[in-house]
């Protein structure tokens, strides 16, 4: 039987951050760095609860912030339409 490579915890730190940067699934990352696709599984059990790497997980994500701020400005120019049409509406005088 074969003995699996190790690996510096440098590299296992800075893969796991990068899974949690980048929203990709563990096995894509797998793929991408060169390893085993259940590897990074354990390295992200052991390594997710520092402190560093949870302080990345607590921030939102770009496409998150996103799709929230393109609901936002959705919202506000239905807001505006509605106001706009009140407005003529009050703006008639009667005669």
């Amino acid at each position: 039987m074969a003995k699996g490579r190790k690996f510096e915890e440098e590299f296992k730190i800075e893969t796991v951050k990068y899974i949690s940067d980048n929203n990709k699934s563990v096995a894509q990352v797998a793929k991408e760095v060169g390893v085993n696709v259940n590897t990074p599984h354990g390295w992200v059990n052991k390594y997710s609860q520092q402190p560093e790497i949870k302080a990345v997980k607590s921030n939102p994500s770009e496409a998150a912030e996103l799709s929230a701020l393109q609901k936002e400005i959705r919202d506000l120019k239905e807001e505006n339409e509605i106001l706009k049409k009140s407005m003529h509406y009050f703006a008639k005088s009667p005669r």
